[in-house]
């Protein structure tokens, strides 16, 4: 039936009141109705639009909470990076700040700063077209973010219509999700009296919740907002000053802190600082630090950035909190590289708004340096306000009952040998290719392009081929069958015709490709290959001591020792056995020529150095010419360096290679040699 003009109306005007009251309560911070009349206004909306449902616009205020739960987040591409910020943690790492932003704008001599609390949530950006909320992610990476736009929805802070007039037809802006600490307690009080889980602490429960793939359920939880920056727009003028910016959002209903401040030079920035410092426990919402950004806009262009970071702003970290608590026991964990982390578990103590009940000790090194004993009075702190570790032993309240912290003589996890080699702090698990805790690290390694190349043996693929039990070691890859991997995720017939067919593939290659598939800890492609041409052969490589290894050339007695226990190690064999298996794995590689060894070569032990963009060969097709004539390729240019190959737009090594003289080639010269040697040799 039509909606009578009247009802229309009302709809209409109901709306814009509860976006206005939004706009006071949450922008400005400034009701002008009670919570009662808010939700008066909230339920007549609710009555029209059941009673007509033609009414009902995606983008009112009663459709927050209605999506129904997805299966996955999909991806969302930043189209300007959102990147992370440098930290400072003393006040001679601030002045150091200032003074590279006053050398980089000359004639400036104070700069002005917008100095902001630095919260400790999760970051966001938020896209509106039109003044309408169209997307919403979060920073991932900072490439790429996980589309979260039915959960951001939920949050009453979060403008579905901005606000008043003057902003961009398209622009993205940038804020922090978090848990205000009274929302965080009074949740987690109510969630003990229903006997459910409780959320460890306001920053992990912001982002568990936000990425909750029931917009239901993010719903339930005490979530707000700050908005601090923009990262895009396009039709339509923004301030040139960061405060101003910040004046604008809240005056397009995108809530901001209230703590900014405009300052001048560094000492207002320490004096910032410190005000901060006092009200933080006042606060009432958890923050780590203060954030200083350049105020003028076009002088943060001028400035740019470094690496993941812009040079025009700094996070100012607080100093991390620490407590006292007392060792019961160390326990080991496996990593997804066989690394062992001793762990201590603790008397629990409640450090930095948590409960802390173990911390990492790092590794073997920082155990015996630190005298930590079973047993101990430690004092533990939550480094950079997030994992705790153990700081130092309280050595006067040690007991005559502490235990000595032993390091396991086999993995916790499969049991294979554990190695600890000289010189070395972390000791590893020798079973890379059994061990369940390396085993997705080991299969997507193994697949890698340089190794055997298995295409379209992705991440998510060995996730789910490891998790339901399929594969466990690299040999079960080539029991795979049509059916199992079509019977998978996102996978269907003819994808999974391709991967066989890879596999297949993948079953010819060469020795050295096969060694550095094994994930040999401390072998790369270089030192796999020196290791195939000085054996020849996969079977003495298996048989030889250290000592042996240690005699092919530019192998250490680090690497030899690494690469003996790998091949000593009795699950490793039966994995390599079942992988060169005719009947199983089936993988072999041509009979090397033993006159092809790089001693042959007159590039044999020549170091190379690639940079810029080569036009007739990419950087691993260059790479594989030198290995092959014995040569070696590093990432970085030192008086060792014999050649530097410079391809177009080549930076900083190549001015390095000039200062220190080493032979620079362009790509004709350099493919000049190669062919010159490969004659040669």
């Amino acid at each position: 039936m039509s909606v009578p003009r009247e009802d229309r109306e009302r709809a209409a005007e109901l709306r814009s009141a509860i976006e206005h009251h939004n706009y006071r309560y949450y922008a400005l911070d400034d009701p002008e109705v009670s919570d009662a009349d808010y939700d008066r206004l909230m339920r007549e909306l609710q009555a029209l639009e059941q009673r007509f449902p033609e009414l009902v616009d995606p983008g009112s205020p009663t459709q927050r909470v209605g999506s129904q739960p997805v299966a996955a987040f999909g991806e969302v591409e930043h189209r300007i990076a959102m990147l992370s910020l440098d930290n400072a943690f003393t006040e001679e790492e601030v002045r150091d700040f200032d003074r590279r932003v006053r050398e980089r704008l000359p004639g400036m001599k104070t700069v002005e700063y917008m100095a902001e609390p630095k919260l400790d949530g999760l970051a966001v950006s938020l896209t509106y077209e039109g003044g309408q909320l169209v997307q919403g992610a979060t920073r991932g990476d900072g490439a790429k973010g996980e589309d979260v736009t039915a959960n951001l929805k939920v949050i009453r802070a979060v403008p579905l219509r901005l606000h008043g007039a003057g902003f961009p037809r398209l622009f993205e802006v940038r804020g922090e999700v978090f848990m205000p600490v009274e929302g965080f307690k009074k949740f987690n009080a109510e969630a003990q009296k229903r006997g459910e889980r409780l959320l460890v602490n306001p920053r992990n429960a912001a982002a568990g919740s936000l990425r909750q793939l029931d917009p239901r359920l993010t719903a339930q939880r005490p979530l707000d907002i700050f908005f601090y920056s923009v990262g895009f727009s396009e039709g339509g003028a923004l301030p040139q000053r960061q405060h101003e910016l910040l004046k604008a959002l809240r005056g397009w209903g995108l809530r901001t802190s209230g703590e900014g401040r405009l300052v001048k030079g560094v000492e207002g920035c320490l004096e910032y600082y410190a005000s901060i410092a006092v009200k933080r426990a006042q606060l009432p919402y958890q923050i780590d630090g203060v954030v200083y950004k350049v105020d003028d806009i076009a002088a943060q262009r001028r400035l740019g950035f470094v690496s993941r970071a812009p040079r025009w702003a700094i996070a100012h970290k607080f100093p991390a909190e620490e407590a006292m608590t007392v060792v019961r026991d160390v326990e080991f964990n496996v990593g997804r590289t066989g690394a062992l982390t001793p762990v201590a578990k603790l008397e629990p103590v409640f450090v930095g708004g948590v409960t802390v009940s173990n911390a990492t000790l790092h590794n073997m090194d920082e155990v015996e340096r630190k005298d930590v004993r079973i047993g101990d009075t430690v004092v533990i702190r939550r480094a950079g306000d997030v994992i705790p570790e153990v700081v130092k032993v309280v050595t006067e309240r040690r007991t005559a009952q502490a235990r000595e912290v032993r390091l396991p003589e086999r993995c916790p996890i499969c049991a294979s040998a554990v190695e600890r080699l000289p010189d070395r702090a972390v000791a590893r698990c020798t079973g890379g290719l059994f061990c369940p805790a390396q085993r997705k690290e080991a299969l997507r390694h193994f697949a890698s392009r340089h190794a055997l190349d298995i295409e379209g043996l992705g991440t998510k693929l060995i996730d789910q081929l490891v998790d339901n039990g399929t594969v466990r070691t690299p040999a079960d890859l080539y029991n795979l069958t049509l059916e199992q991997l079509a019977d998978l995720e996102r996978m269907g017939e003819k994808s999974a015709a391709n991967l066989i067919e890879a596999l297949q593939r993948s079953r010819q290659t060469t020795l050295p490709r096969f060694l550095l598939a094994l994930g040999i800890p401390d072998v790369g492609e270089t030192t796999a290959r020196a290791l195939a041409l000085h054996f020849g052969a996969l079977e003495p490589m298996l048989e030889a001591s250290a000592e042996e290894v240690e005699e092919v050339p530019d192998i250490g007695p680090v690497i030899a020792q690494s690469v003996h226990r790998f091949f000593e190690e009795p699950h490793n064999r039966q994995v390599i056995s079942a992988l060169i298996d005719p009947k199983r794995g089936g993988i072999h590689w041509p009979v090397i020529a033993r006159e092809s060894a790089p001693g042959s070569s007159p590039l044999a032990g020549k170091t190379f150095v690639l940079t810029g963009t080569l036009q007739d060969l990419t950087r691993e097709e260059a790479q594989r010419l030198i290995l092959e004539l014995g040569g070696k390729v590093s990432g970085s240019v030192s008086k060792k360096t014999d050649y530097v190959v410079a391809g177009a737009d080549a930076g900083s090594k190549l001015k390095k290679a000039e200062q220190l003289g080493v032979t620079i080639l362009d790509e004709a010269e350099f493919r000049k040699l190669i062919e010159s040697a490969s004659e040669g040799s």
